[in-house]
């Protein structure tokens, strides 16, 4: 304890301590904060501790008692100026790392996600895609193909929900969403990826993106950055032909009409494909799965992951054999020679479960195979038994029979037997028109033979002319 002195006013006593000090009051004095300098009065007042100030270094005699906002002016007074300085400096680093640190990683991670983009772009088929591009006349129109980013359309999906499953299948399974503008889309995502998956892949957005036709799905975009490969379309809500022809549910509704006109699109959009698309495109996986229903029952041909370009002069391809079983062409599974009139038979079992209801493969039948069990029907003159009720309560029986002997011819065992899709498709819709009354029904009675003649090849130039102009 030191006597007081300059260092502590009135009465105060000063005290050393290792880098610091304080004033005390001696026995019966207070310290009073409203006084200058603290002062020590008499008080029965609460006592107050005294203000401690450390600095960290140890002074040889006690320095006057400040007030905090003193404080920093005793540190410029007596702490050397290259403490103050490394201080500021210290204190600056610790500010600045941090910032930096972040910065640092953020641009790690951007660079790390471009490599991994870079590598999904090659694994998806990007450089299969470009090299498809340059090579083809019609490059200009993949081209325009949008490319989506993963974070699009996992923001879509809610990052590829369970619950936003529309149908699932050998190759993949695909998602309903929604795009940030509002439109609502169907995402095909693929389960695994192989070199085979990645041509299928690439093969359709080559060939969706040059098609515009109202009942072929349109292709809206893909995503190649993605660890699987994505195609993403046009949705359509209503499922699949087969879900509503075989569904185990509820037996099926499908009106006749409507299984009339579905059949009758169907052939429309194939005789497209393979007659008056600019080069023909065989489907090679025709089935009722890959035929999509809208709200109004529009039938909209989907999956085109196996389907190939050919030249028109080109009779057929040489490949492996691939395809839906049920729906192959027999003809087809022995030679690996594919057709148009492969997917003629693919169509000829279409129409088949259209008539009958049922699936193409059934082992509770006594042919498991539904096309066996329709030619049998068709030779033993019984077709109407195995016909689907809503068939028989709702059709004609001069229109079922021409239906079924289109699919009977669809459903030759000799691909040359078989009809092309343009006559197969200007049957169908000469058929539905016939409801409707026409020139040719009210000339029956009263034209010659030339005459009718004349009055169907027109019909059916114009029926040509509308596939022609809605693709």
């Amino acid at each position: 304890m030191e006597s007081n002195n300059t260092l502590c006013q009135k009465g105060a006593v000063c005290t050393n301590k290792n880098g610091s000090y304080y004033c005390d009051c001696p026995p019966g004095y207070y310290r009073d904060d409203d006084k200058p300098e603290y002062e020590c009065v008499r008080n029965k007042g609460k006592l107050k501790p005294a203000l401690l100030v450390s600095s960290g270094i140890k002074f040889s005699q006690c320095l006057p008692h400040v007030h905090p906002l003193l404080a920093l002016e005793f540190v410029v007074n007596y702490v050397p100026l290259w403490l103050i300085h490394a201080g500021i400096v210290v204190t600056l680093v610790l500010l600045i790392l941090p910032s930096i640190g972040f910065w640092l990683n953020q641009e790690l991670e951007k660079r790390k996600k471009s490599k991994l983009r870079q590598m999904s772009f090659k694994k998806n088929g990007g450089l299969l895609m470009q090299q498809q591009i340059s090579s083809s006349s019609i490059g200009s129109s993949v081209e325009k193909t949008k490319l989506y980013t993963i974070g699009e359309l996992e923001k879509a999906t809610d990052n590829f929900n369970a619950g936003r499953v529309l149908g699932k299948g050998g190759r993949g399974k695909v998602y309903k969403g929604m795009l940030l503008d509002g439109s609502i889309v169907a995402i095909k995502k693929s389960i695994v990826v192989d070199e085979r998956q990645v041509v299928e892949f690439i093969n359709e957005v080559f060939i969706l993106s040059q098609i515009n036709h109202r009942h072929i799905v349109k292709l809206l975009g893909c995503c190649l950055e993605s660890e699987v490969p994505l195609l993403v379309y046009e949705y359509i809500s209503n499922n699949t032909l087969s879900h509503h022809l075989h569904n185990e549910d509820h037996a099926s509704t499908l009106s006749w009409e409507k299984r009339l006109r579905i059949a009758d699109e169907i052939a429309g959009a194939l005789a497209y494909l393979h007659s008056y698309a600019s080069t023909a495109i065989l489907h090679r996986d025709i089935k009722s799965r890959n035929i999509l229903l809208d709200e109004n029952f529009r039938a909209v041909v989907s999956d085109f992951g196996l389907s190939r370009l050919i030249a028109h002069e080109k009779t057929h391809l040489s490949t492996l054999v691939q395809g839906t079983f049920g729906y192959l062409d027999p003809e087809y599974f022995r030679s690996g020679q594919f057709t148009d009139k492969s997917d003629v038979y693919g169509f000829g079992m279409i129409l088949a479960e259209l008539l009958t209801g049922e699936k193409v493969i059934c082992s509770s039948r006594s042919e498991e195979s539904l096309a066996i069990h329709f030619r049998l029907a068709m030779k033993q003159n019984c077709l109407f038994e195995i016909l689907d009720k809503v068939i028989v309560n709702e059709g004609q029986k001069k229109e079922i029979l021409a239906v079924a002997k289109i699919a009977k011819r669809c459903l030759k065992l000799s691909g040359k037997k078989r009809p092309a899709m343009k006559e197969i498709a200007a049957d169908l819709h000469q058929l539905r028109t016939m409801k409707q009354p026409s020139l040719q029904q009210t000339c029956q009675d009263n034209c010659s033979v030339s005459e009718r003649y004349s009055i169907s090849s027109a019909s059916t130039s114009a029926v040509t002319e509308e596939y022609i102009l809605q693709g």
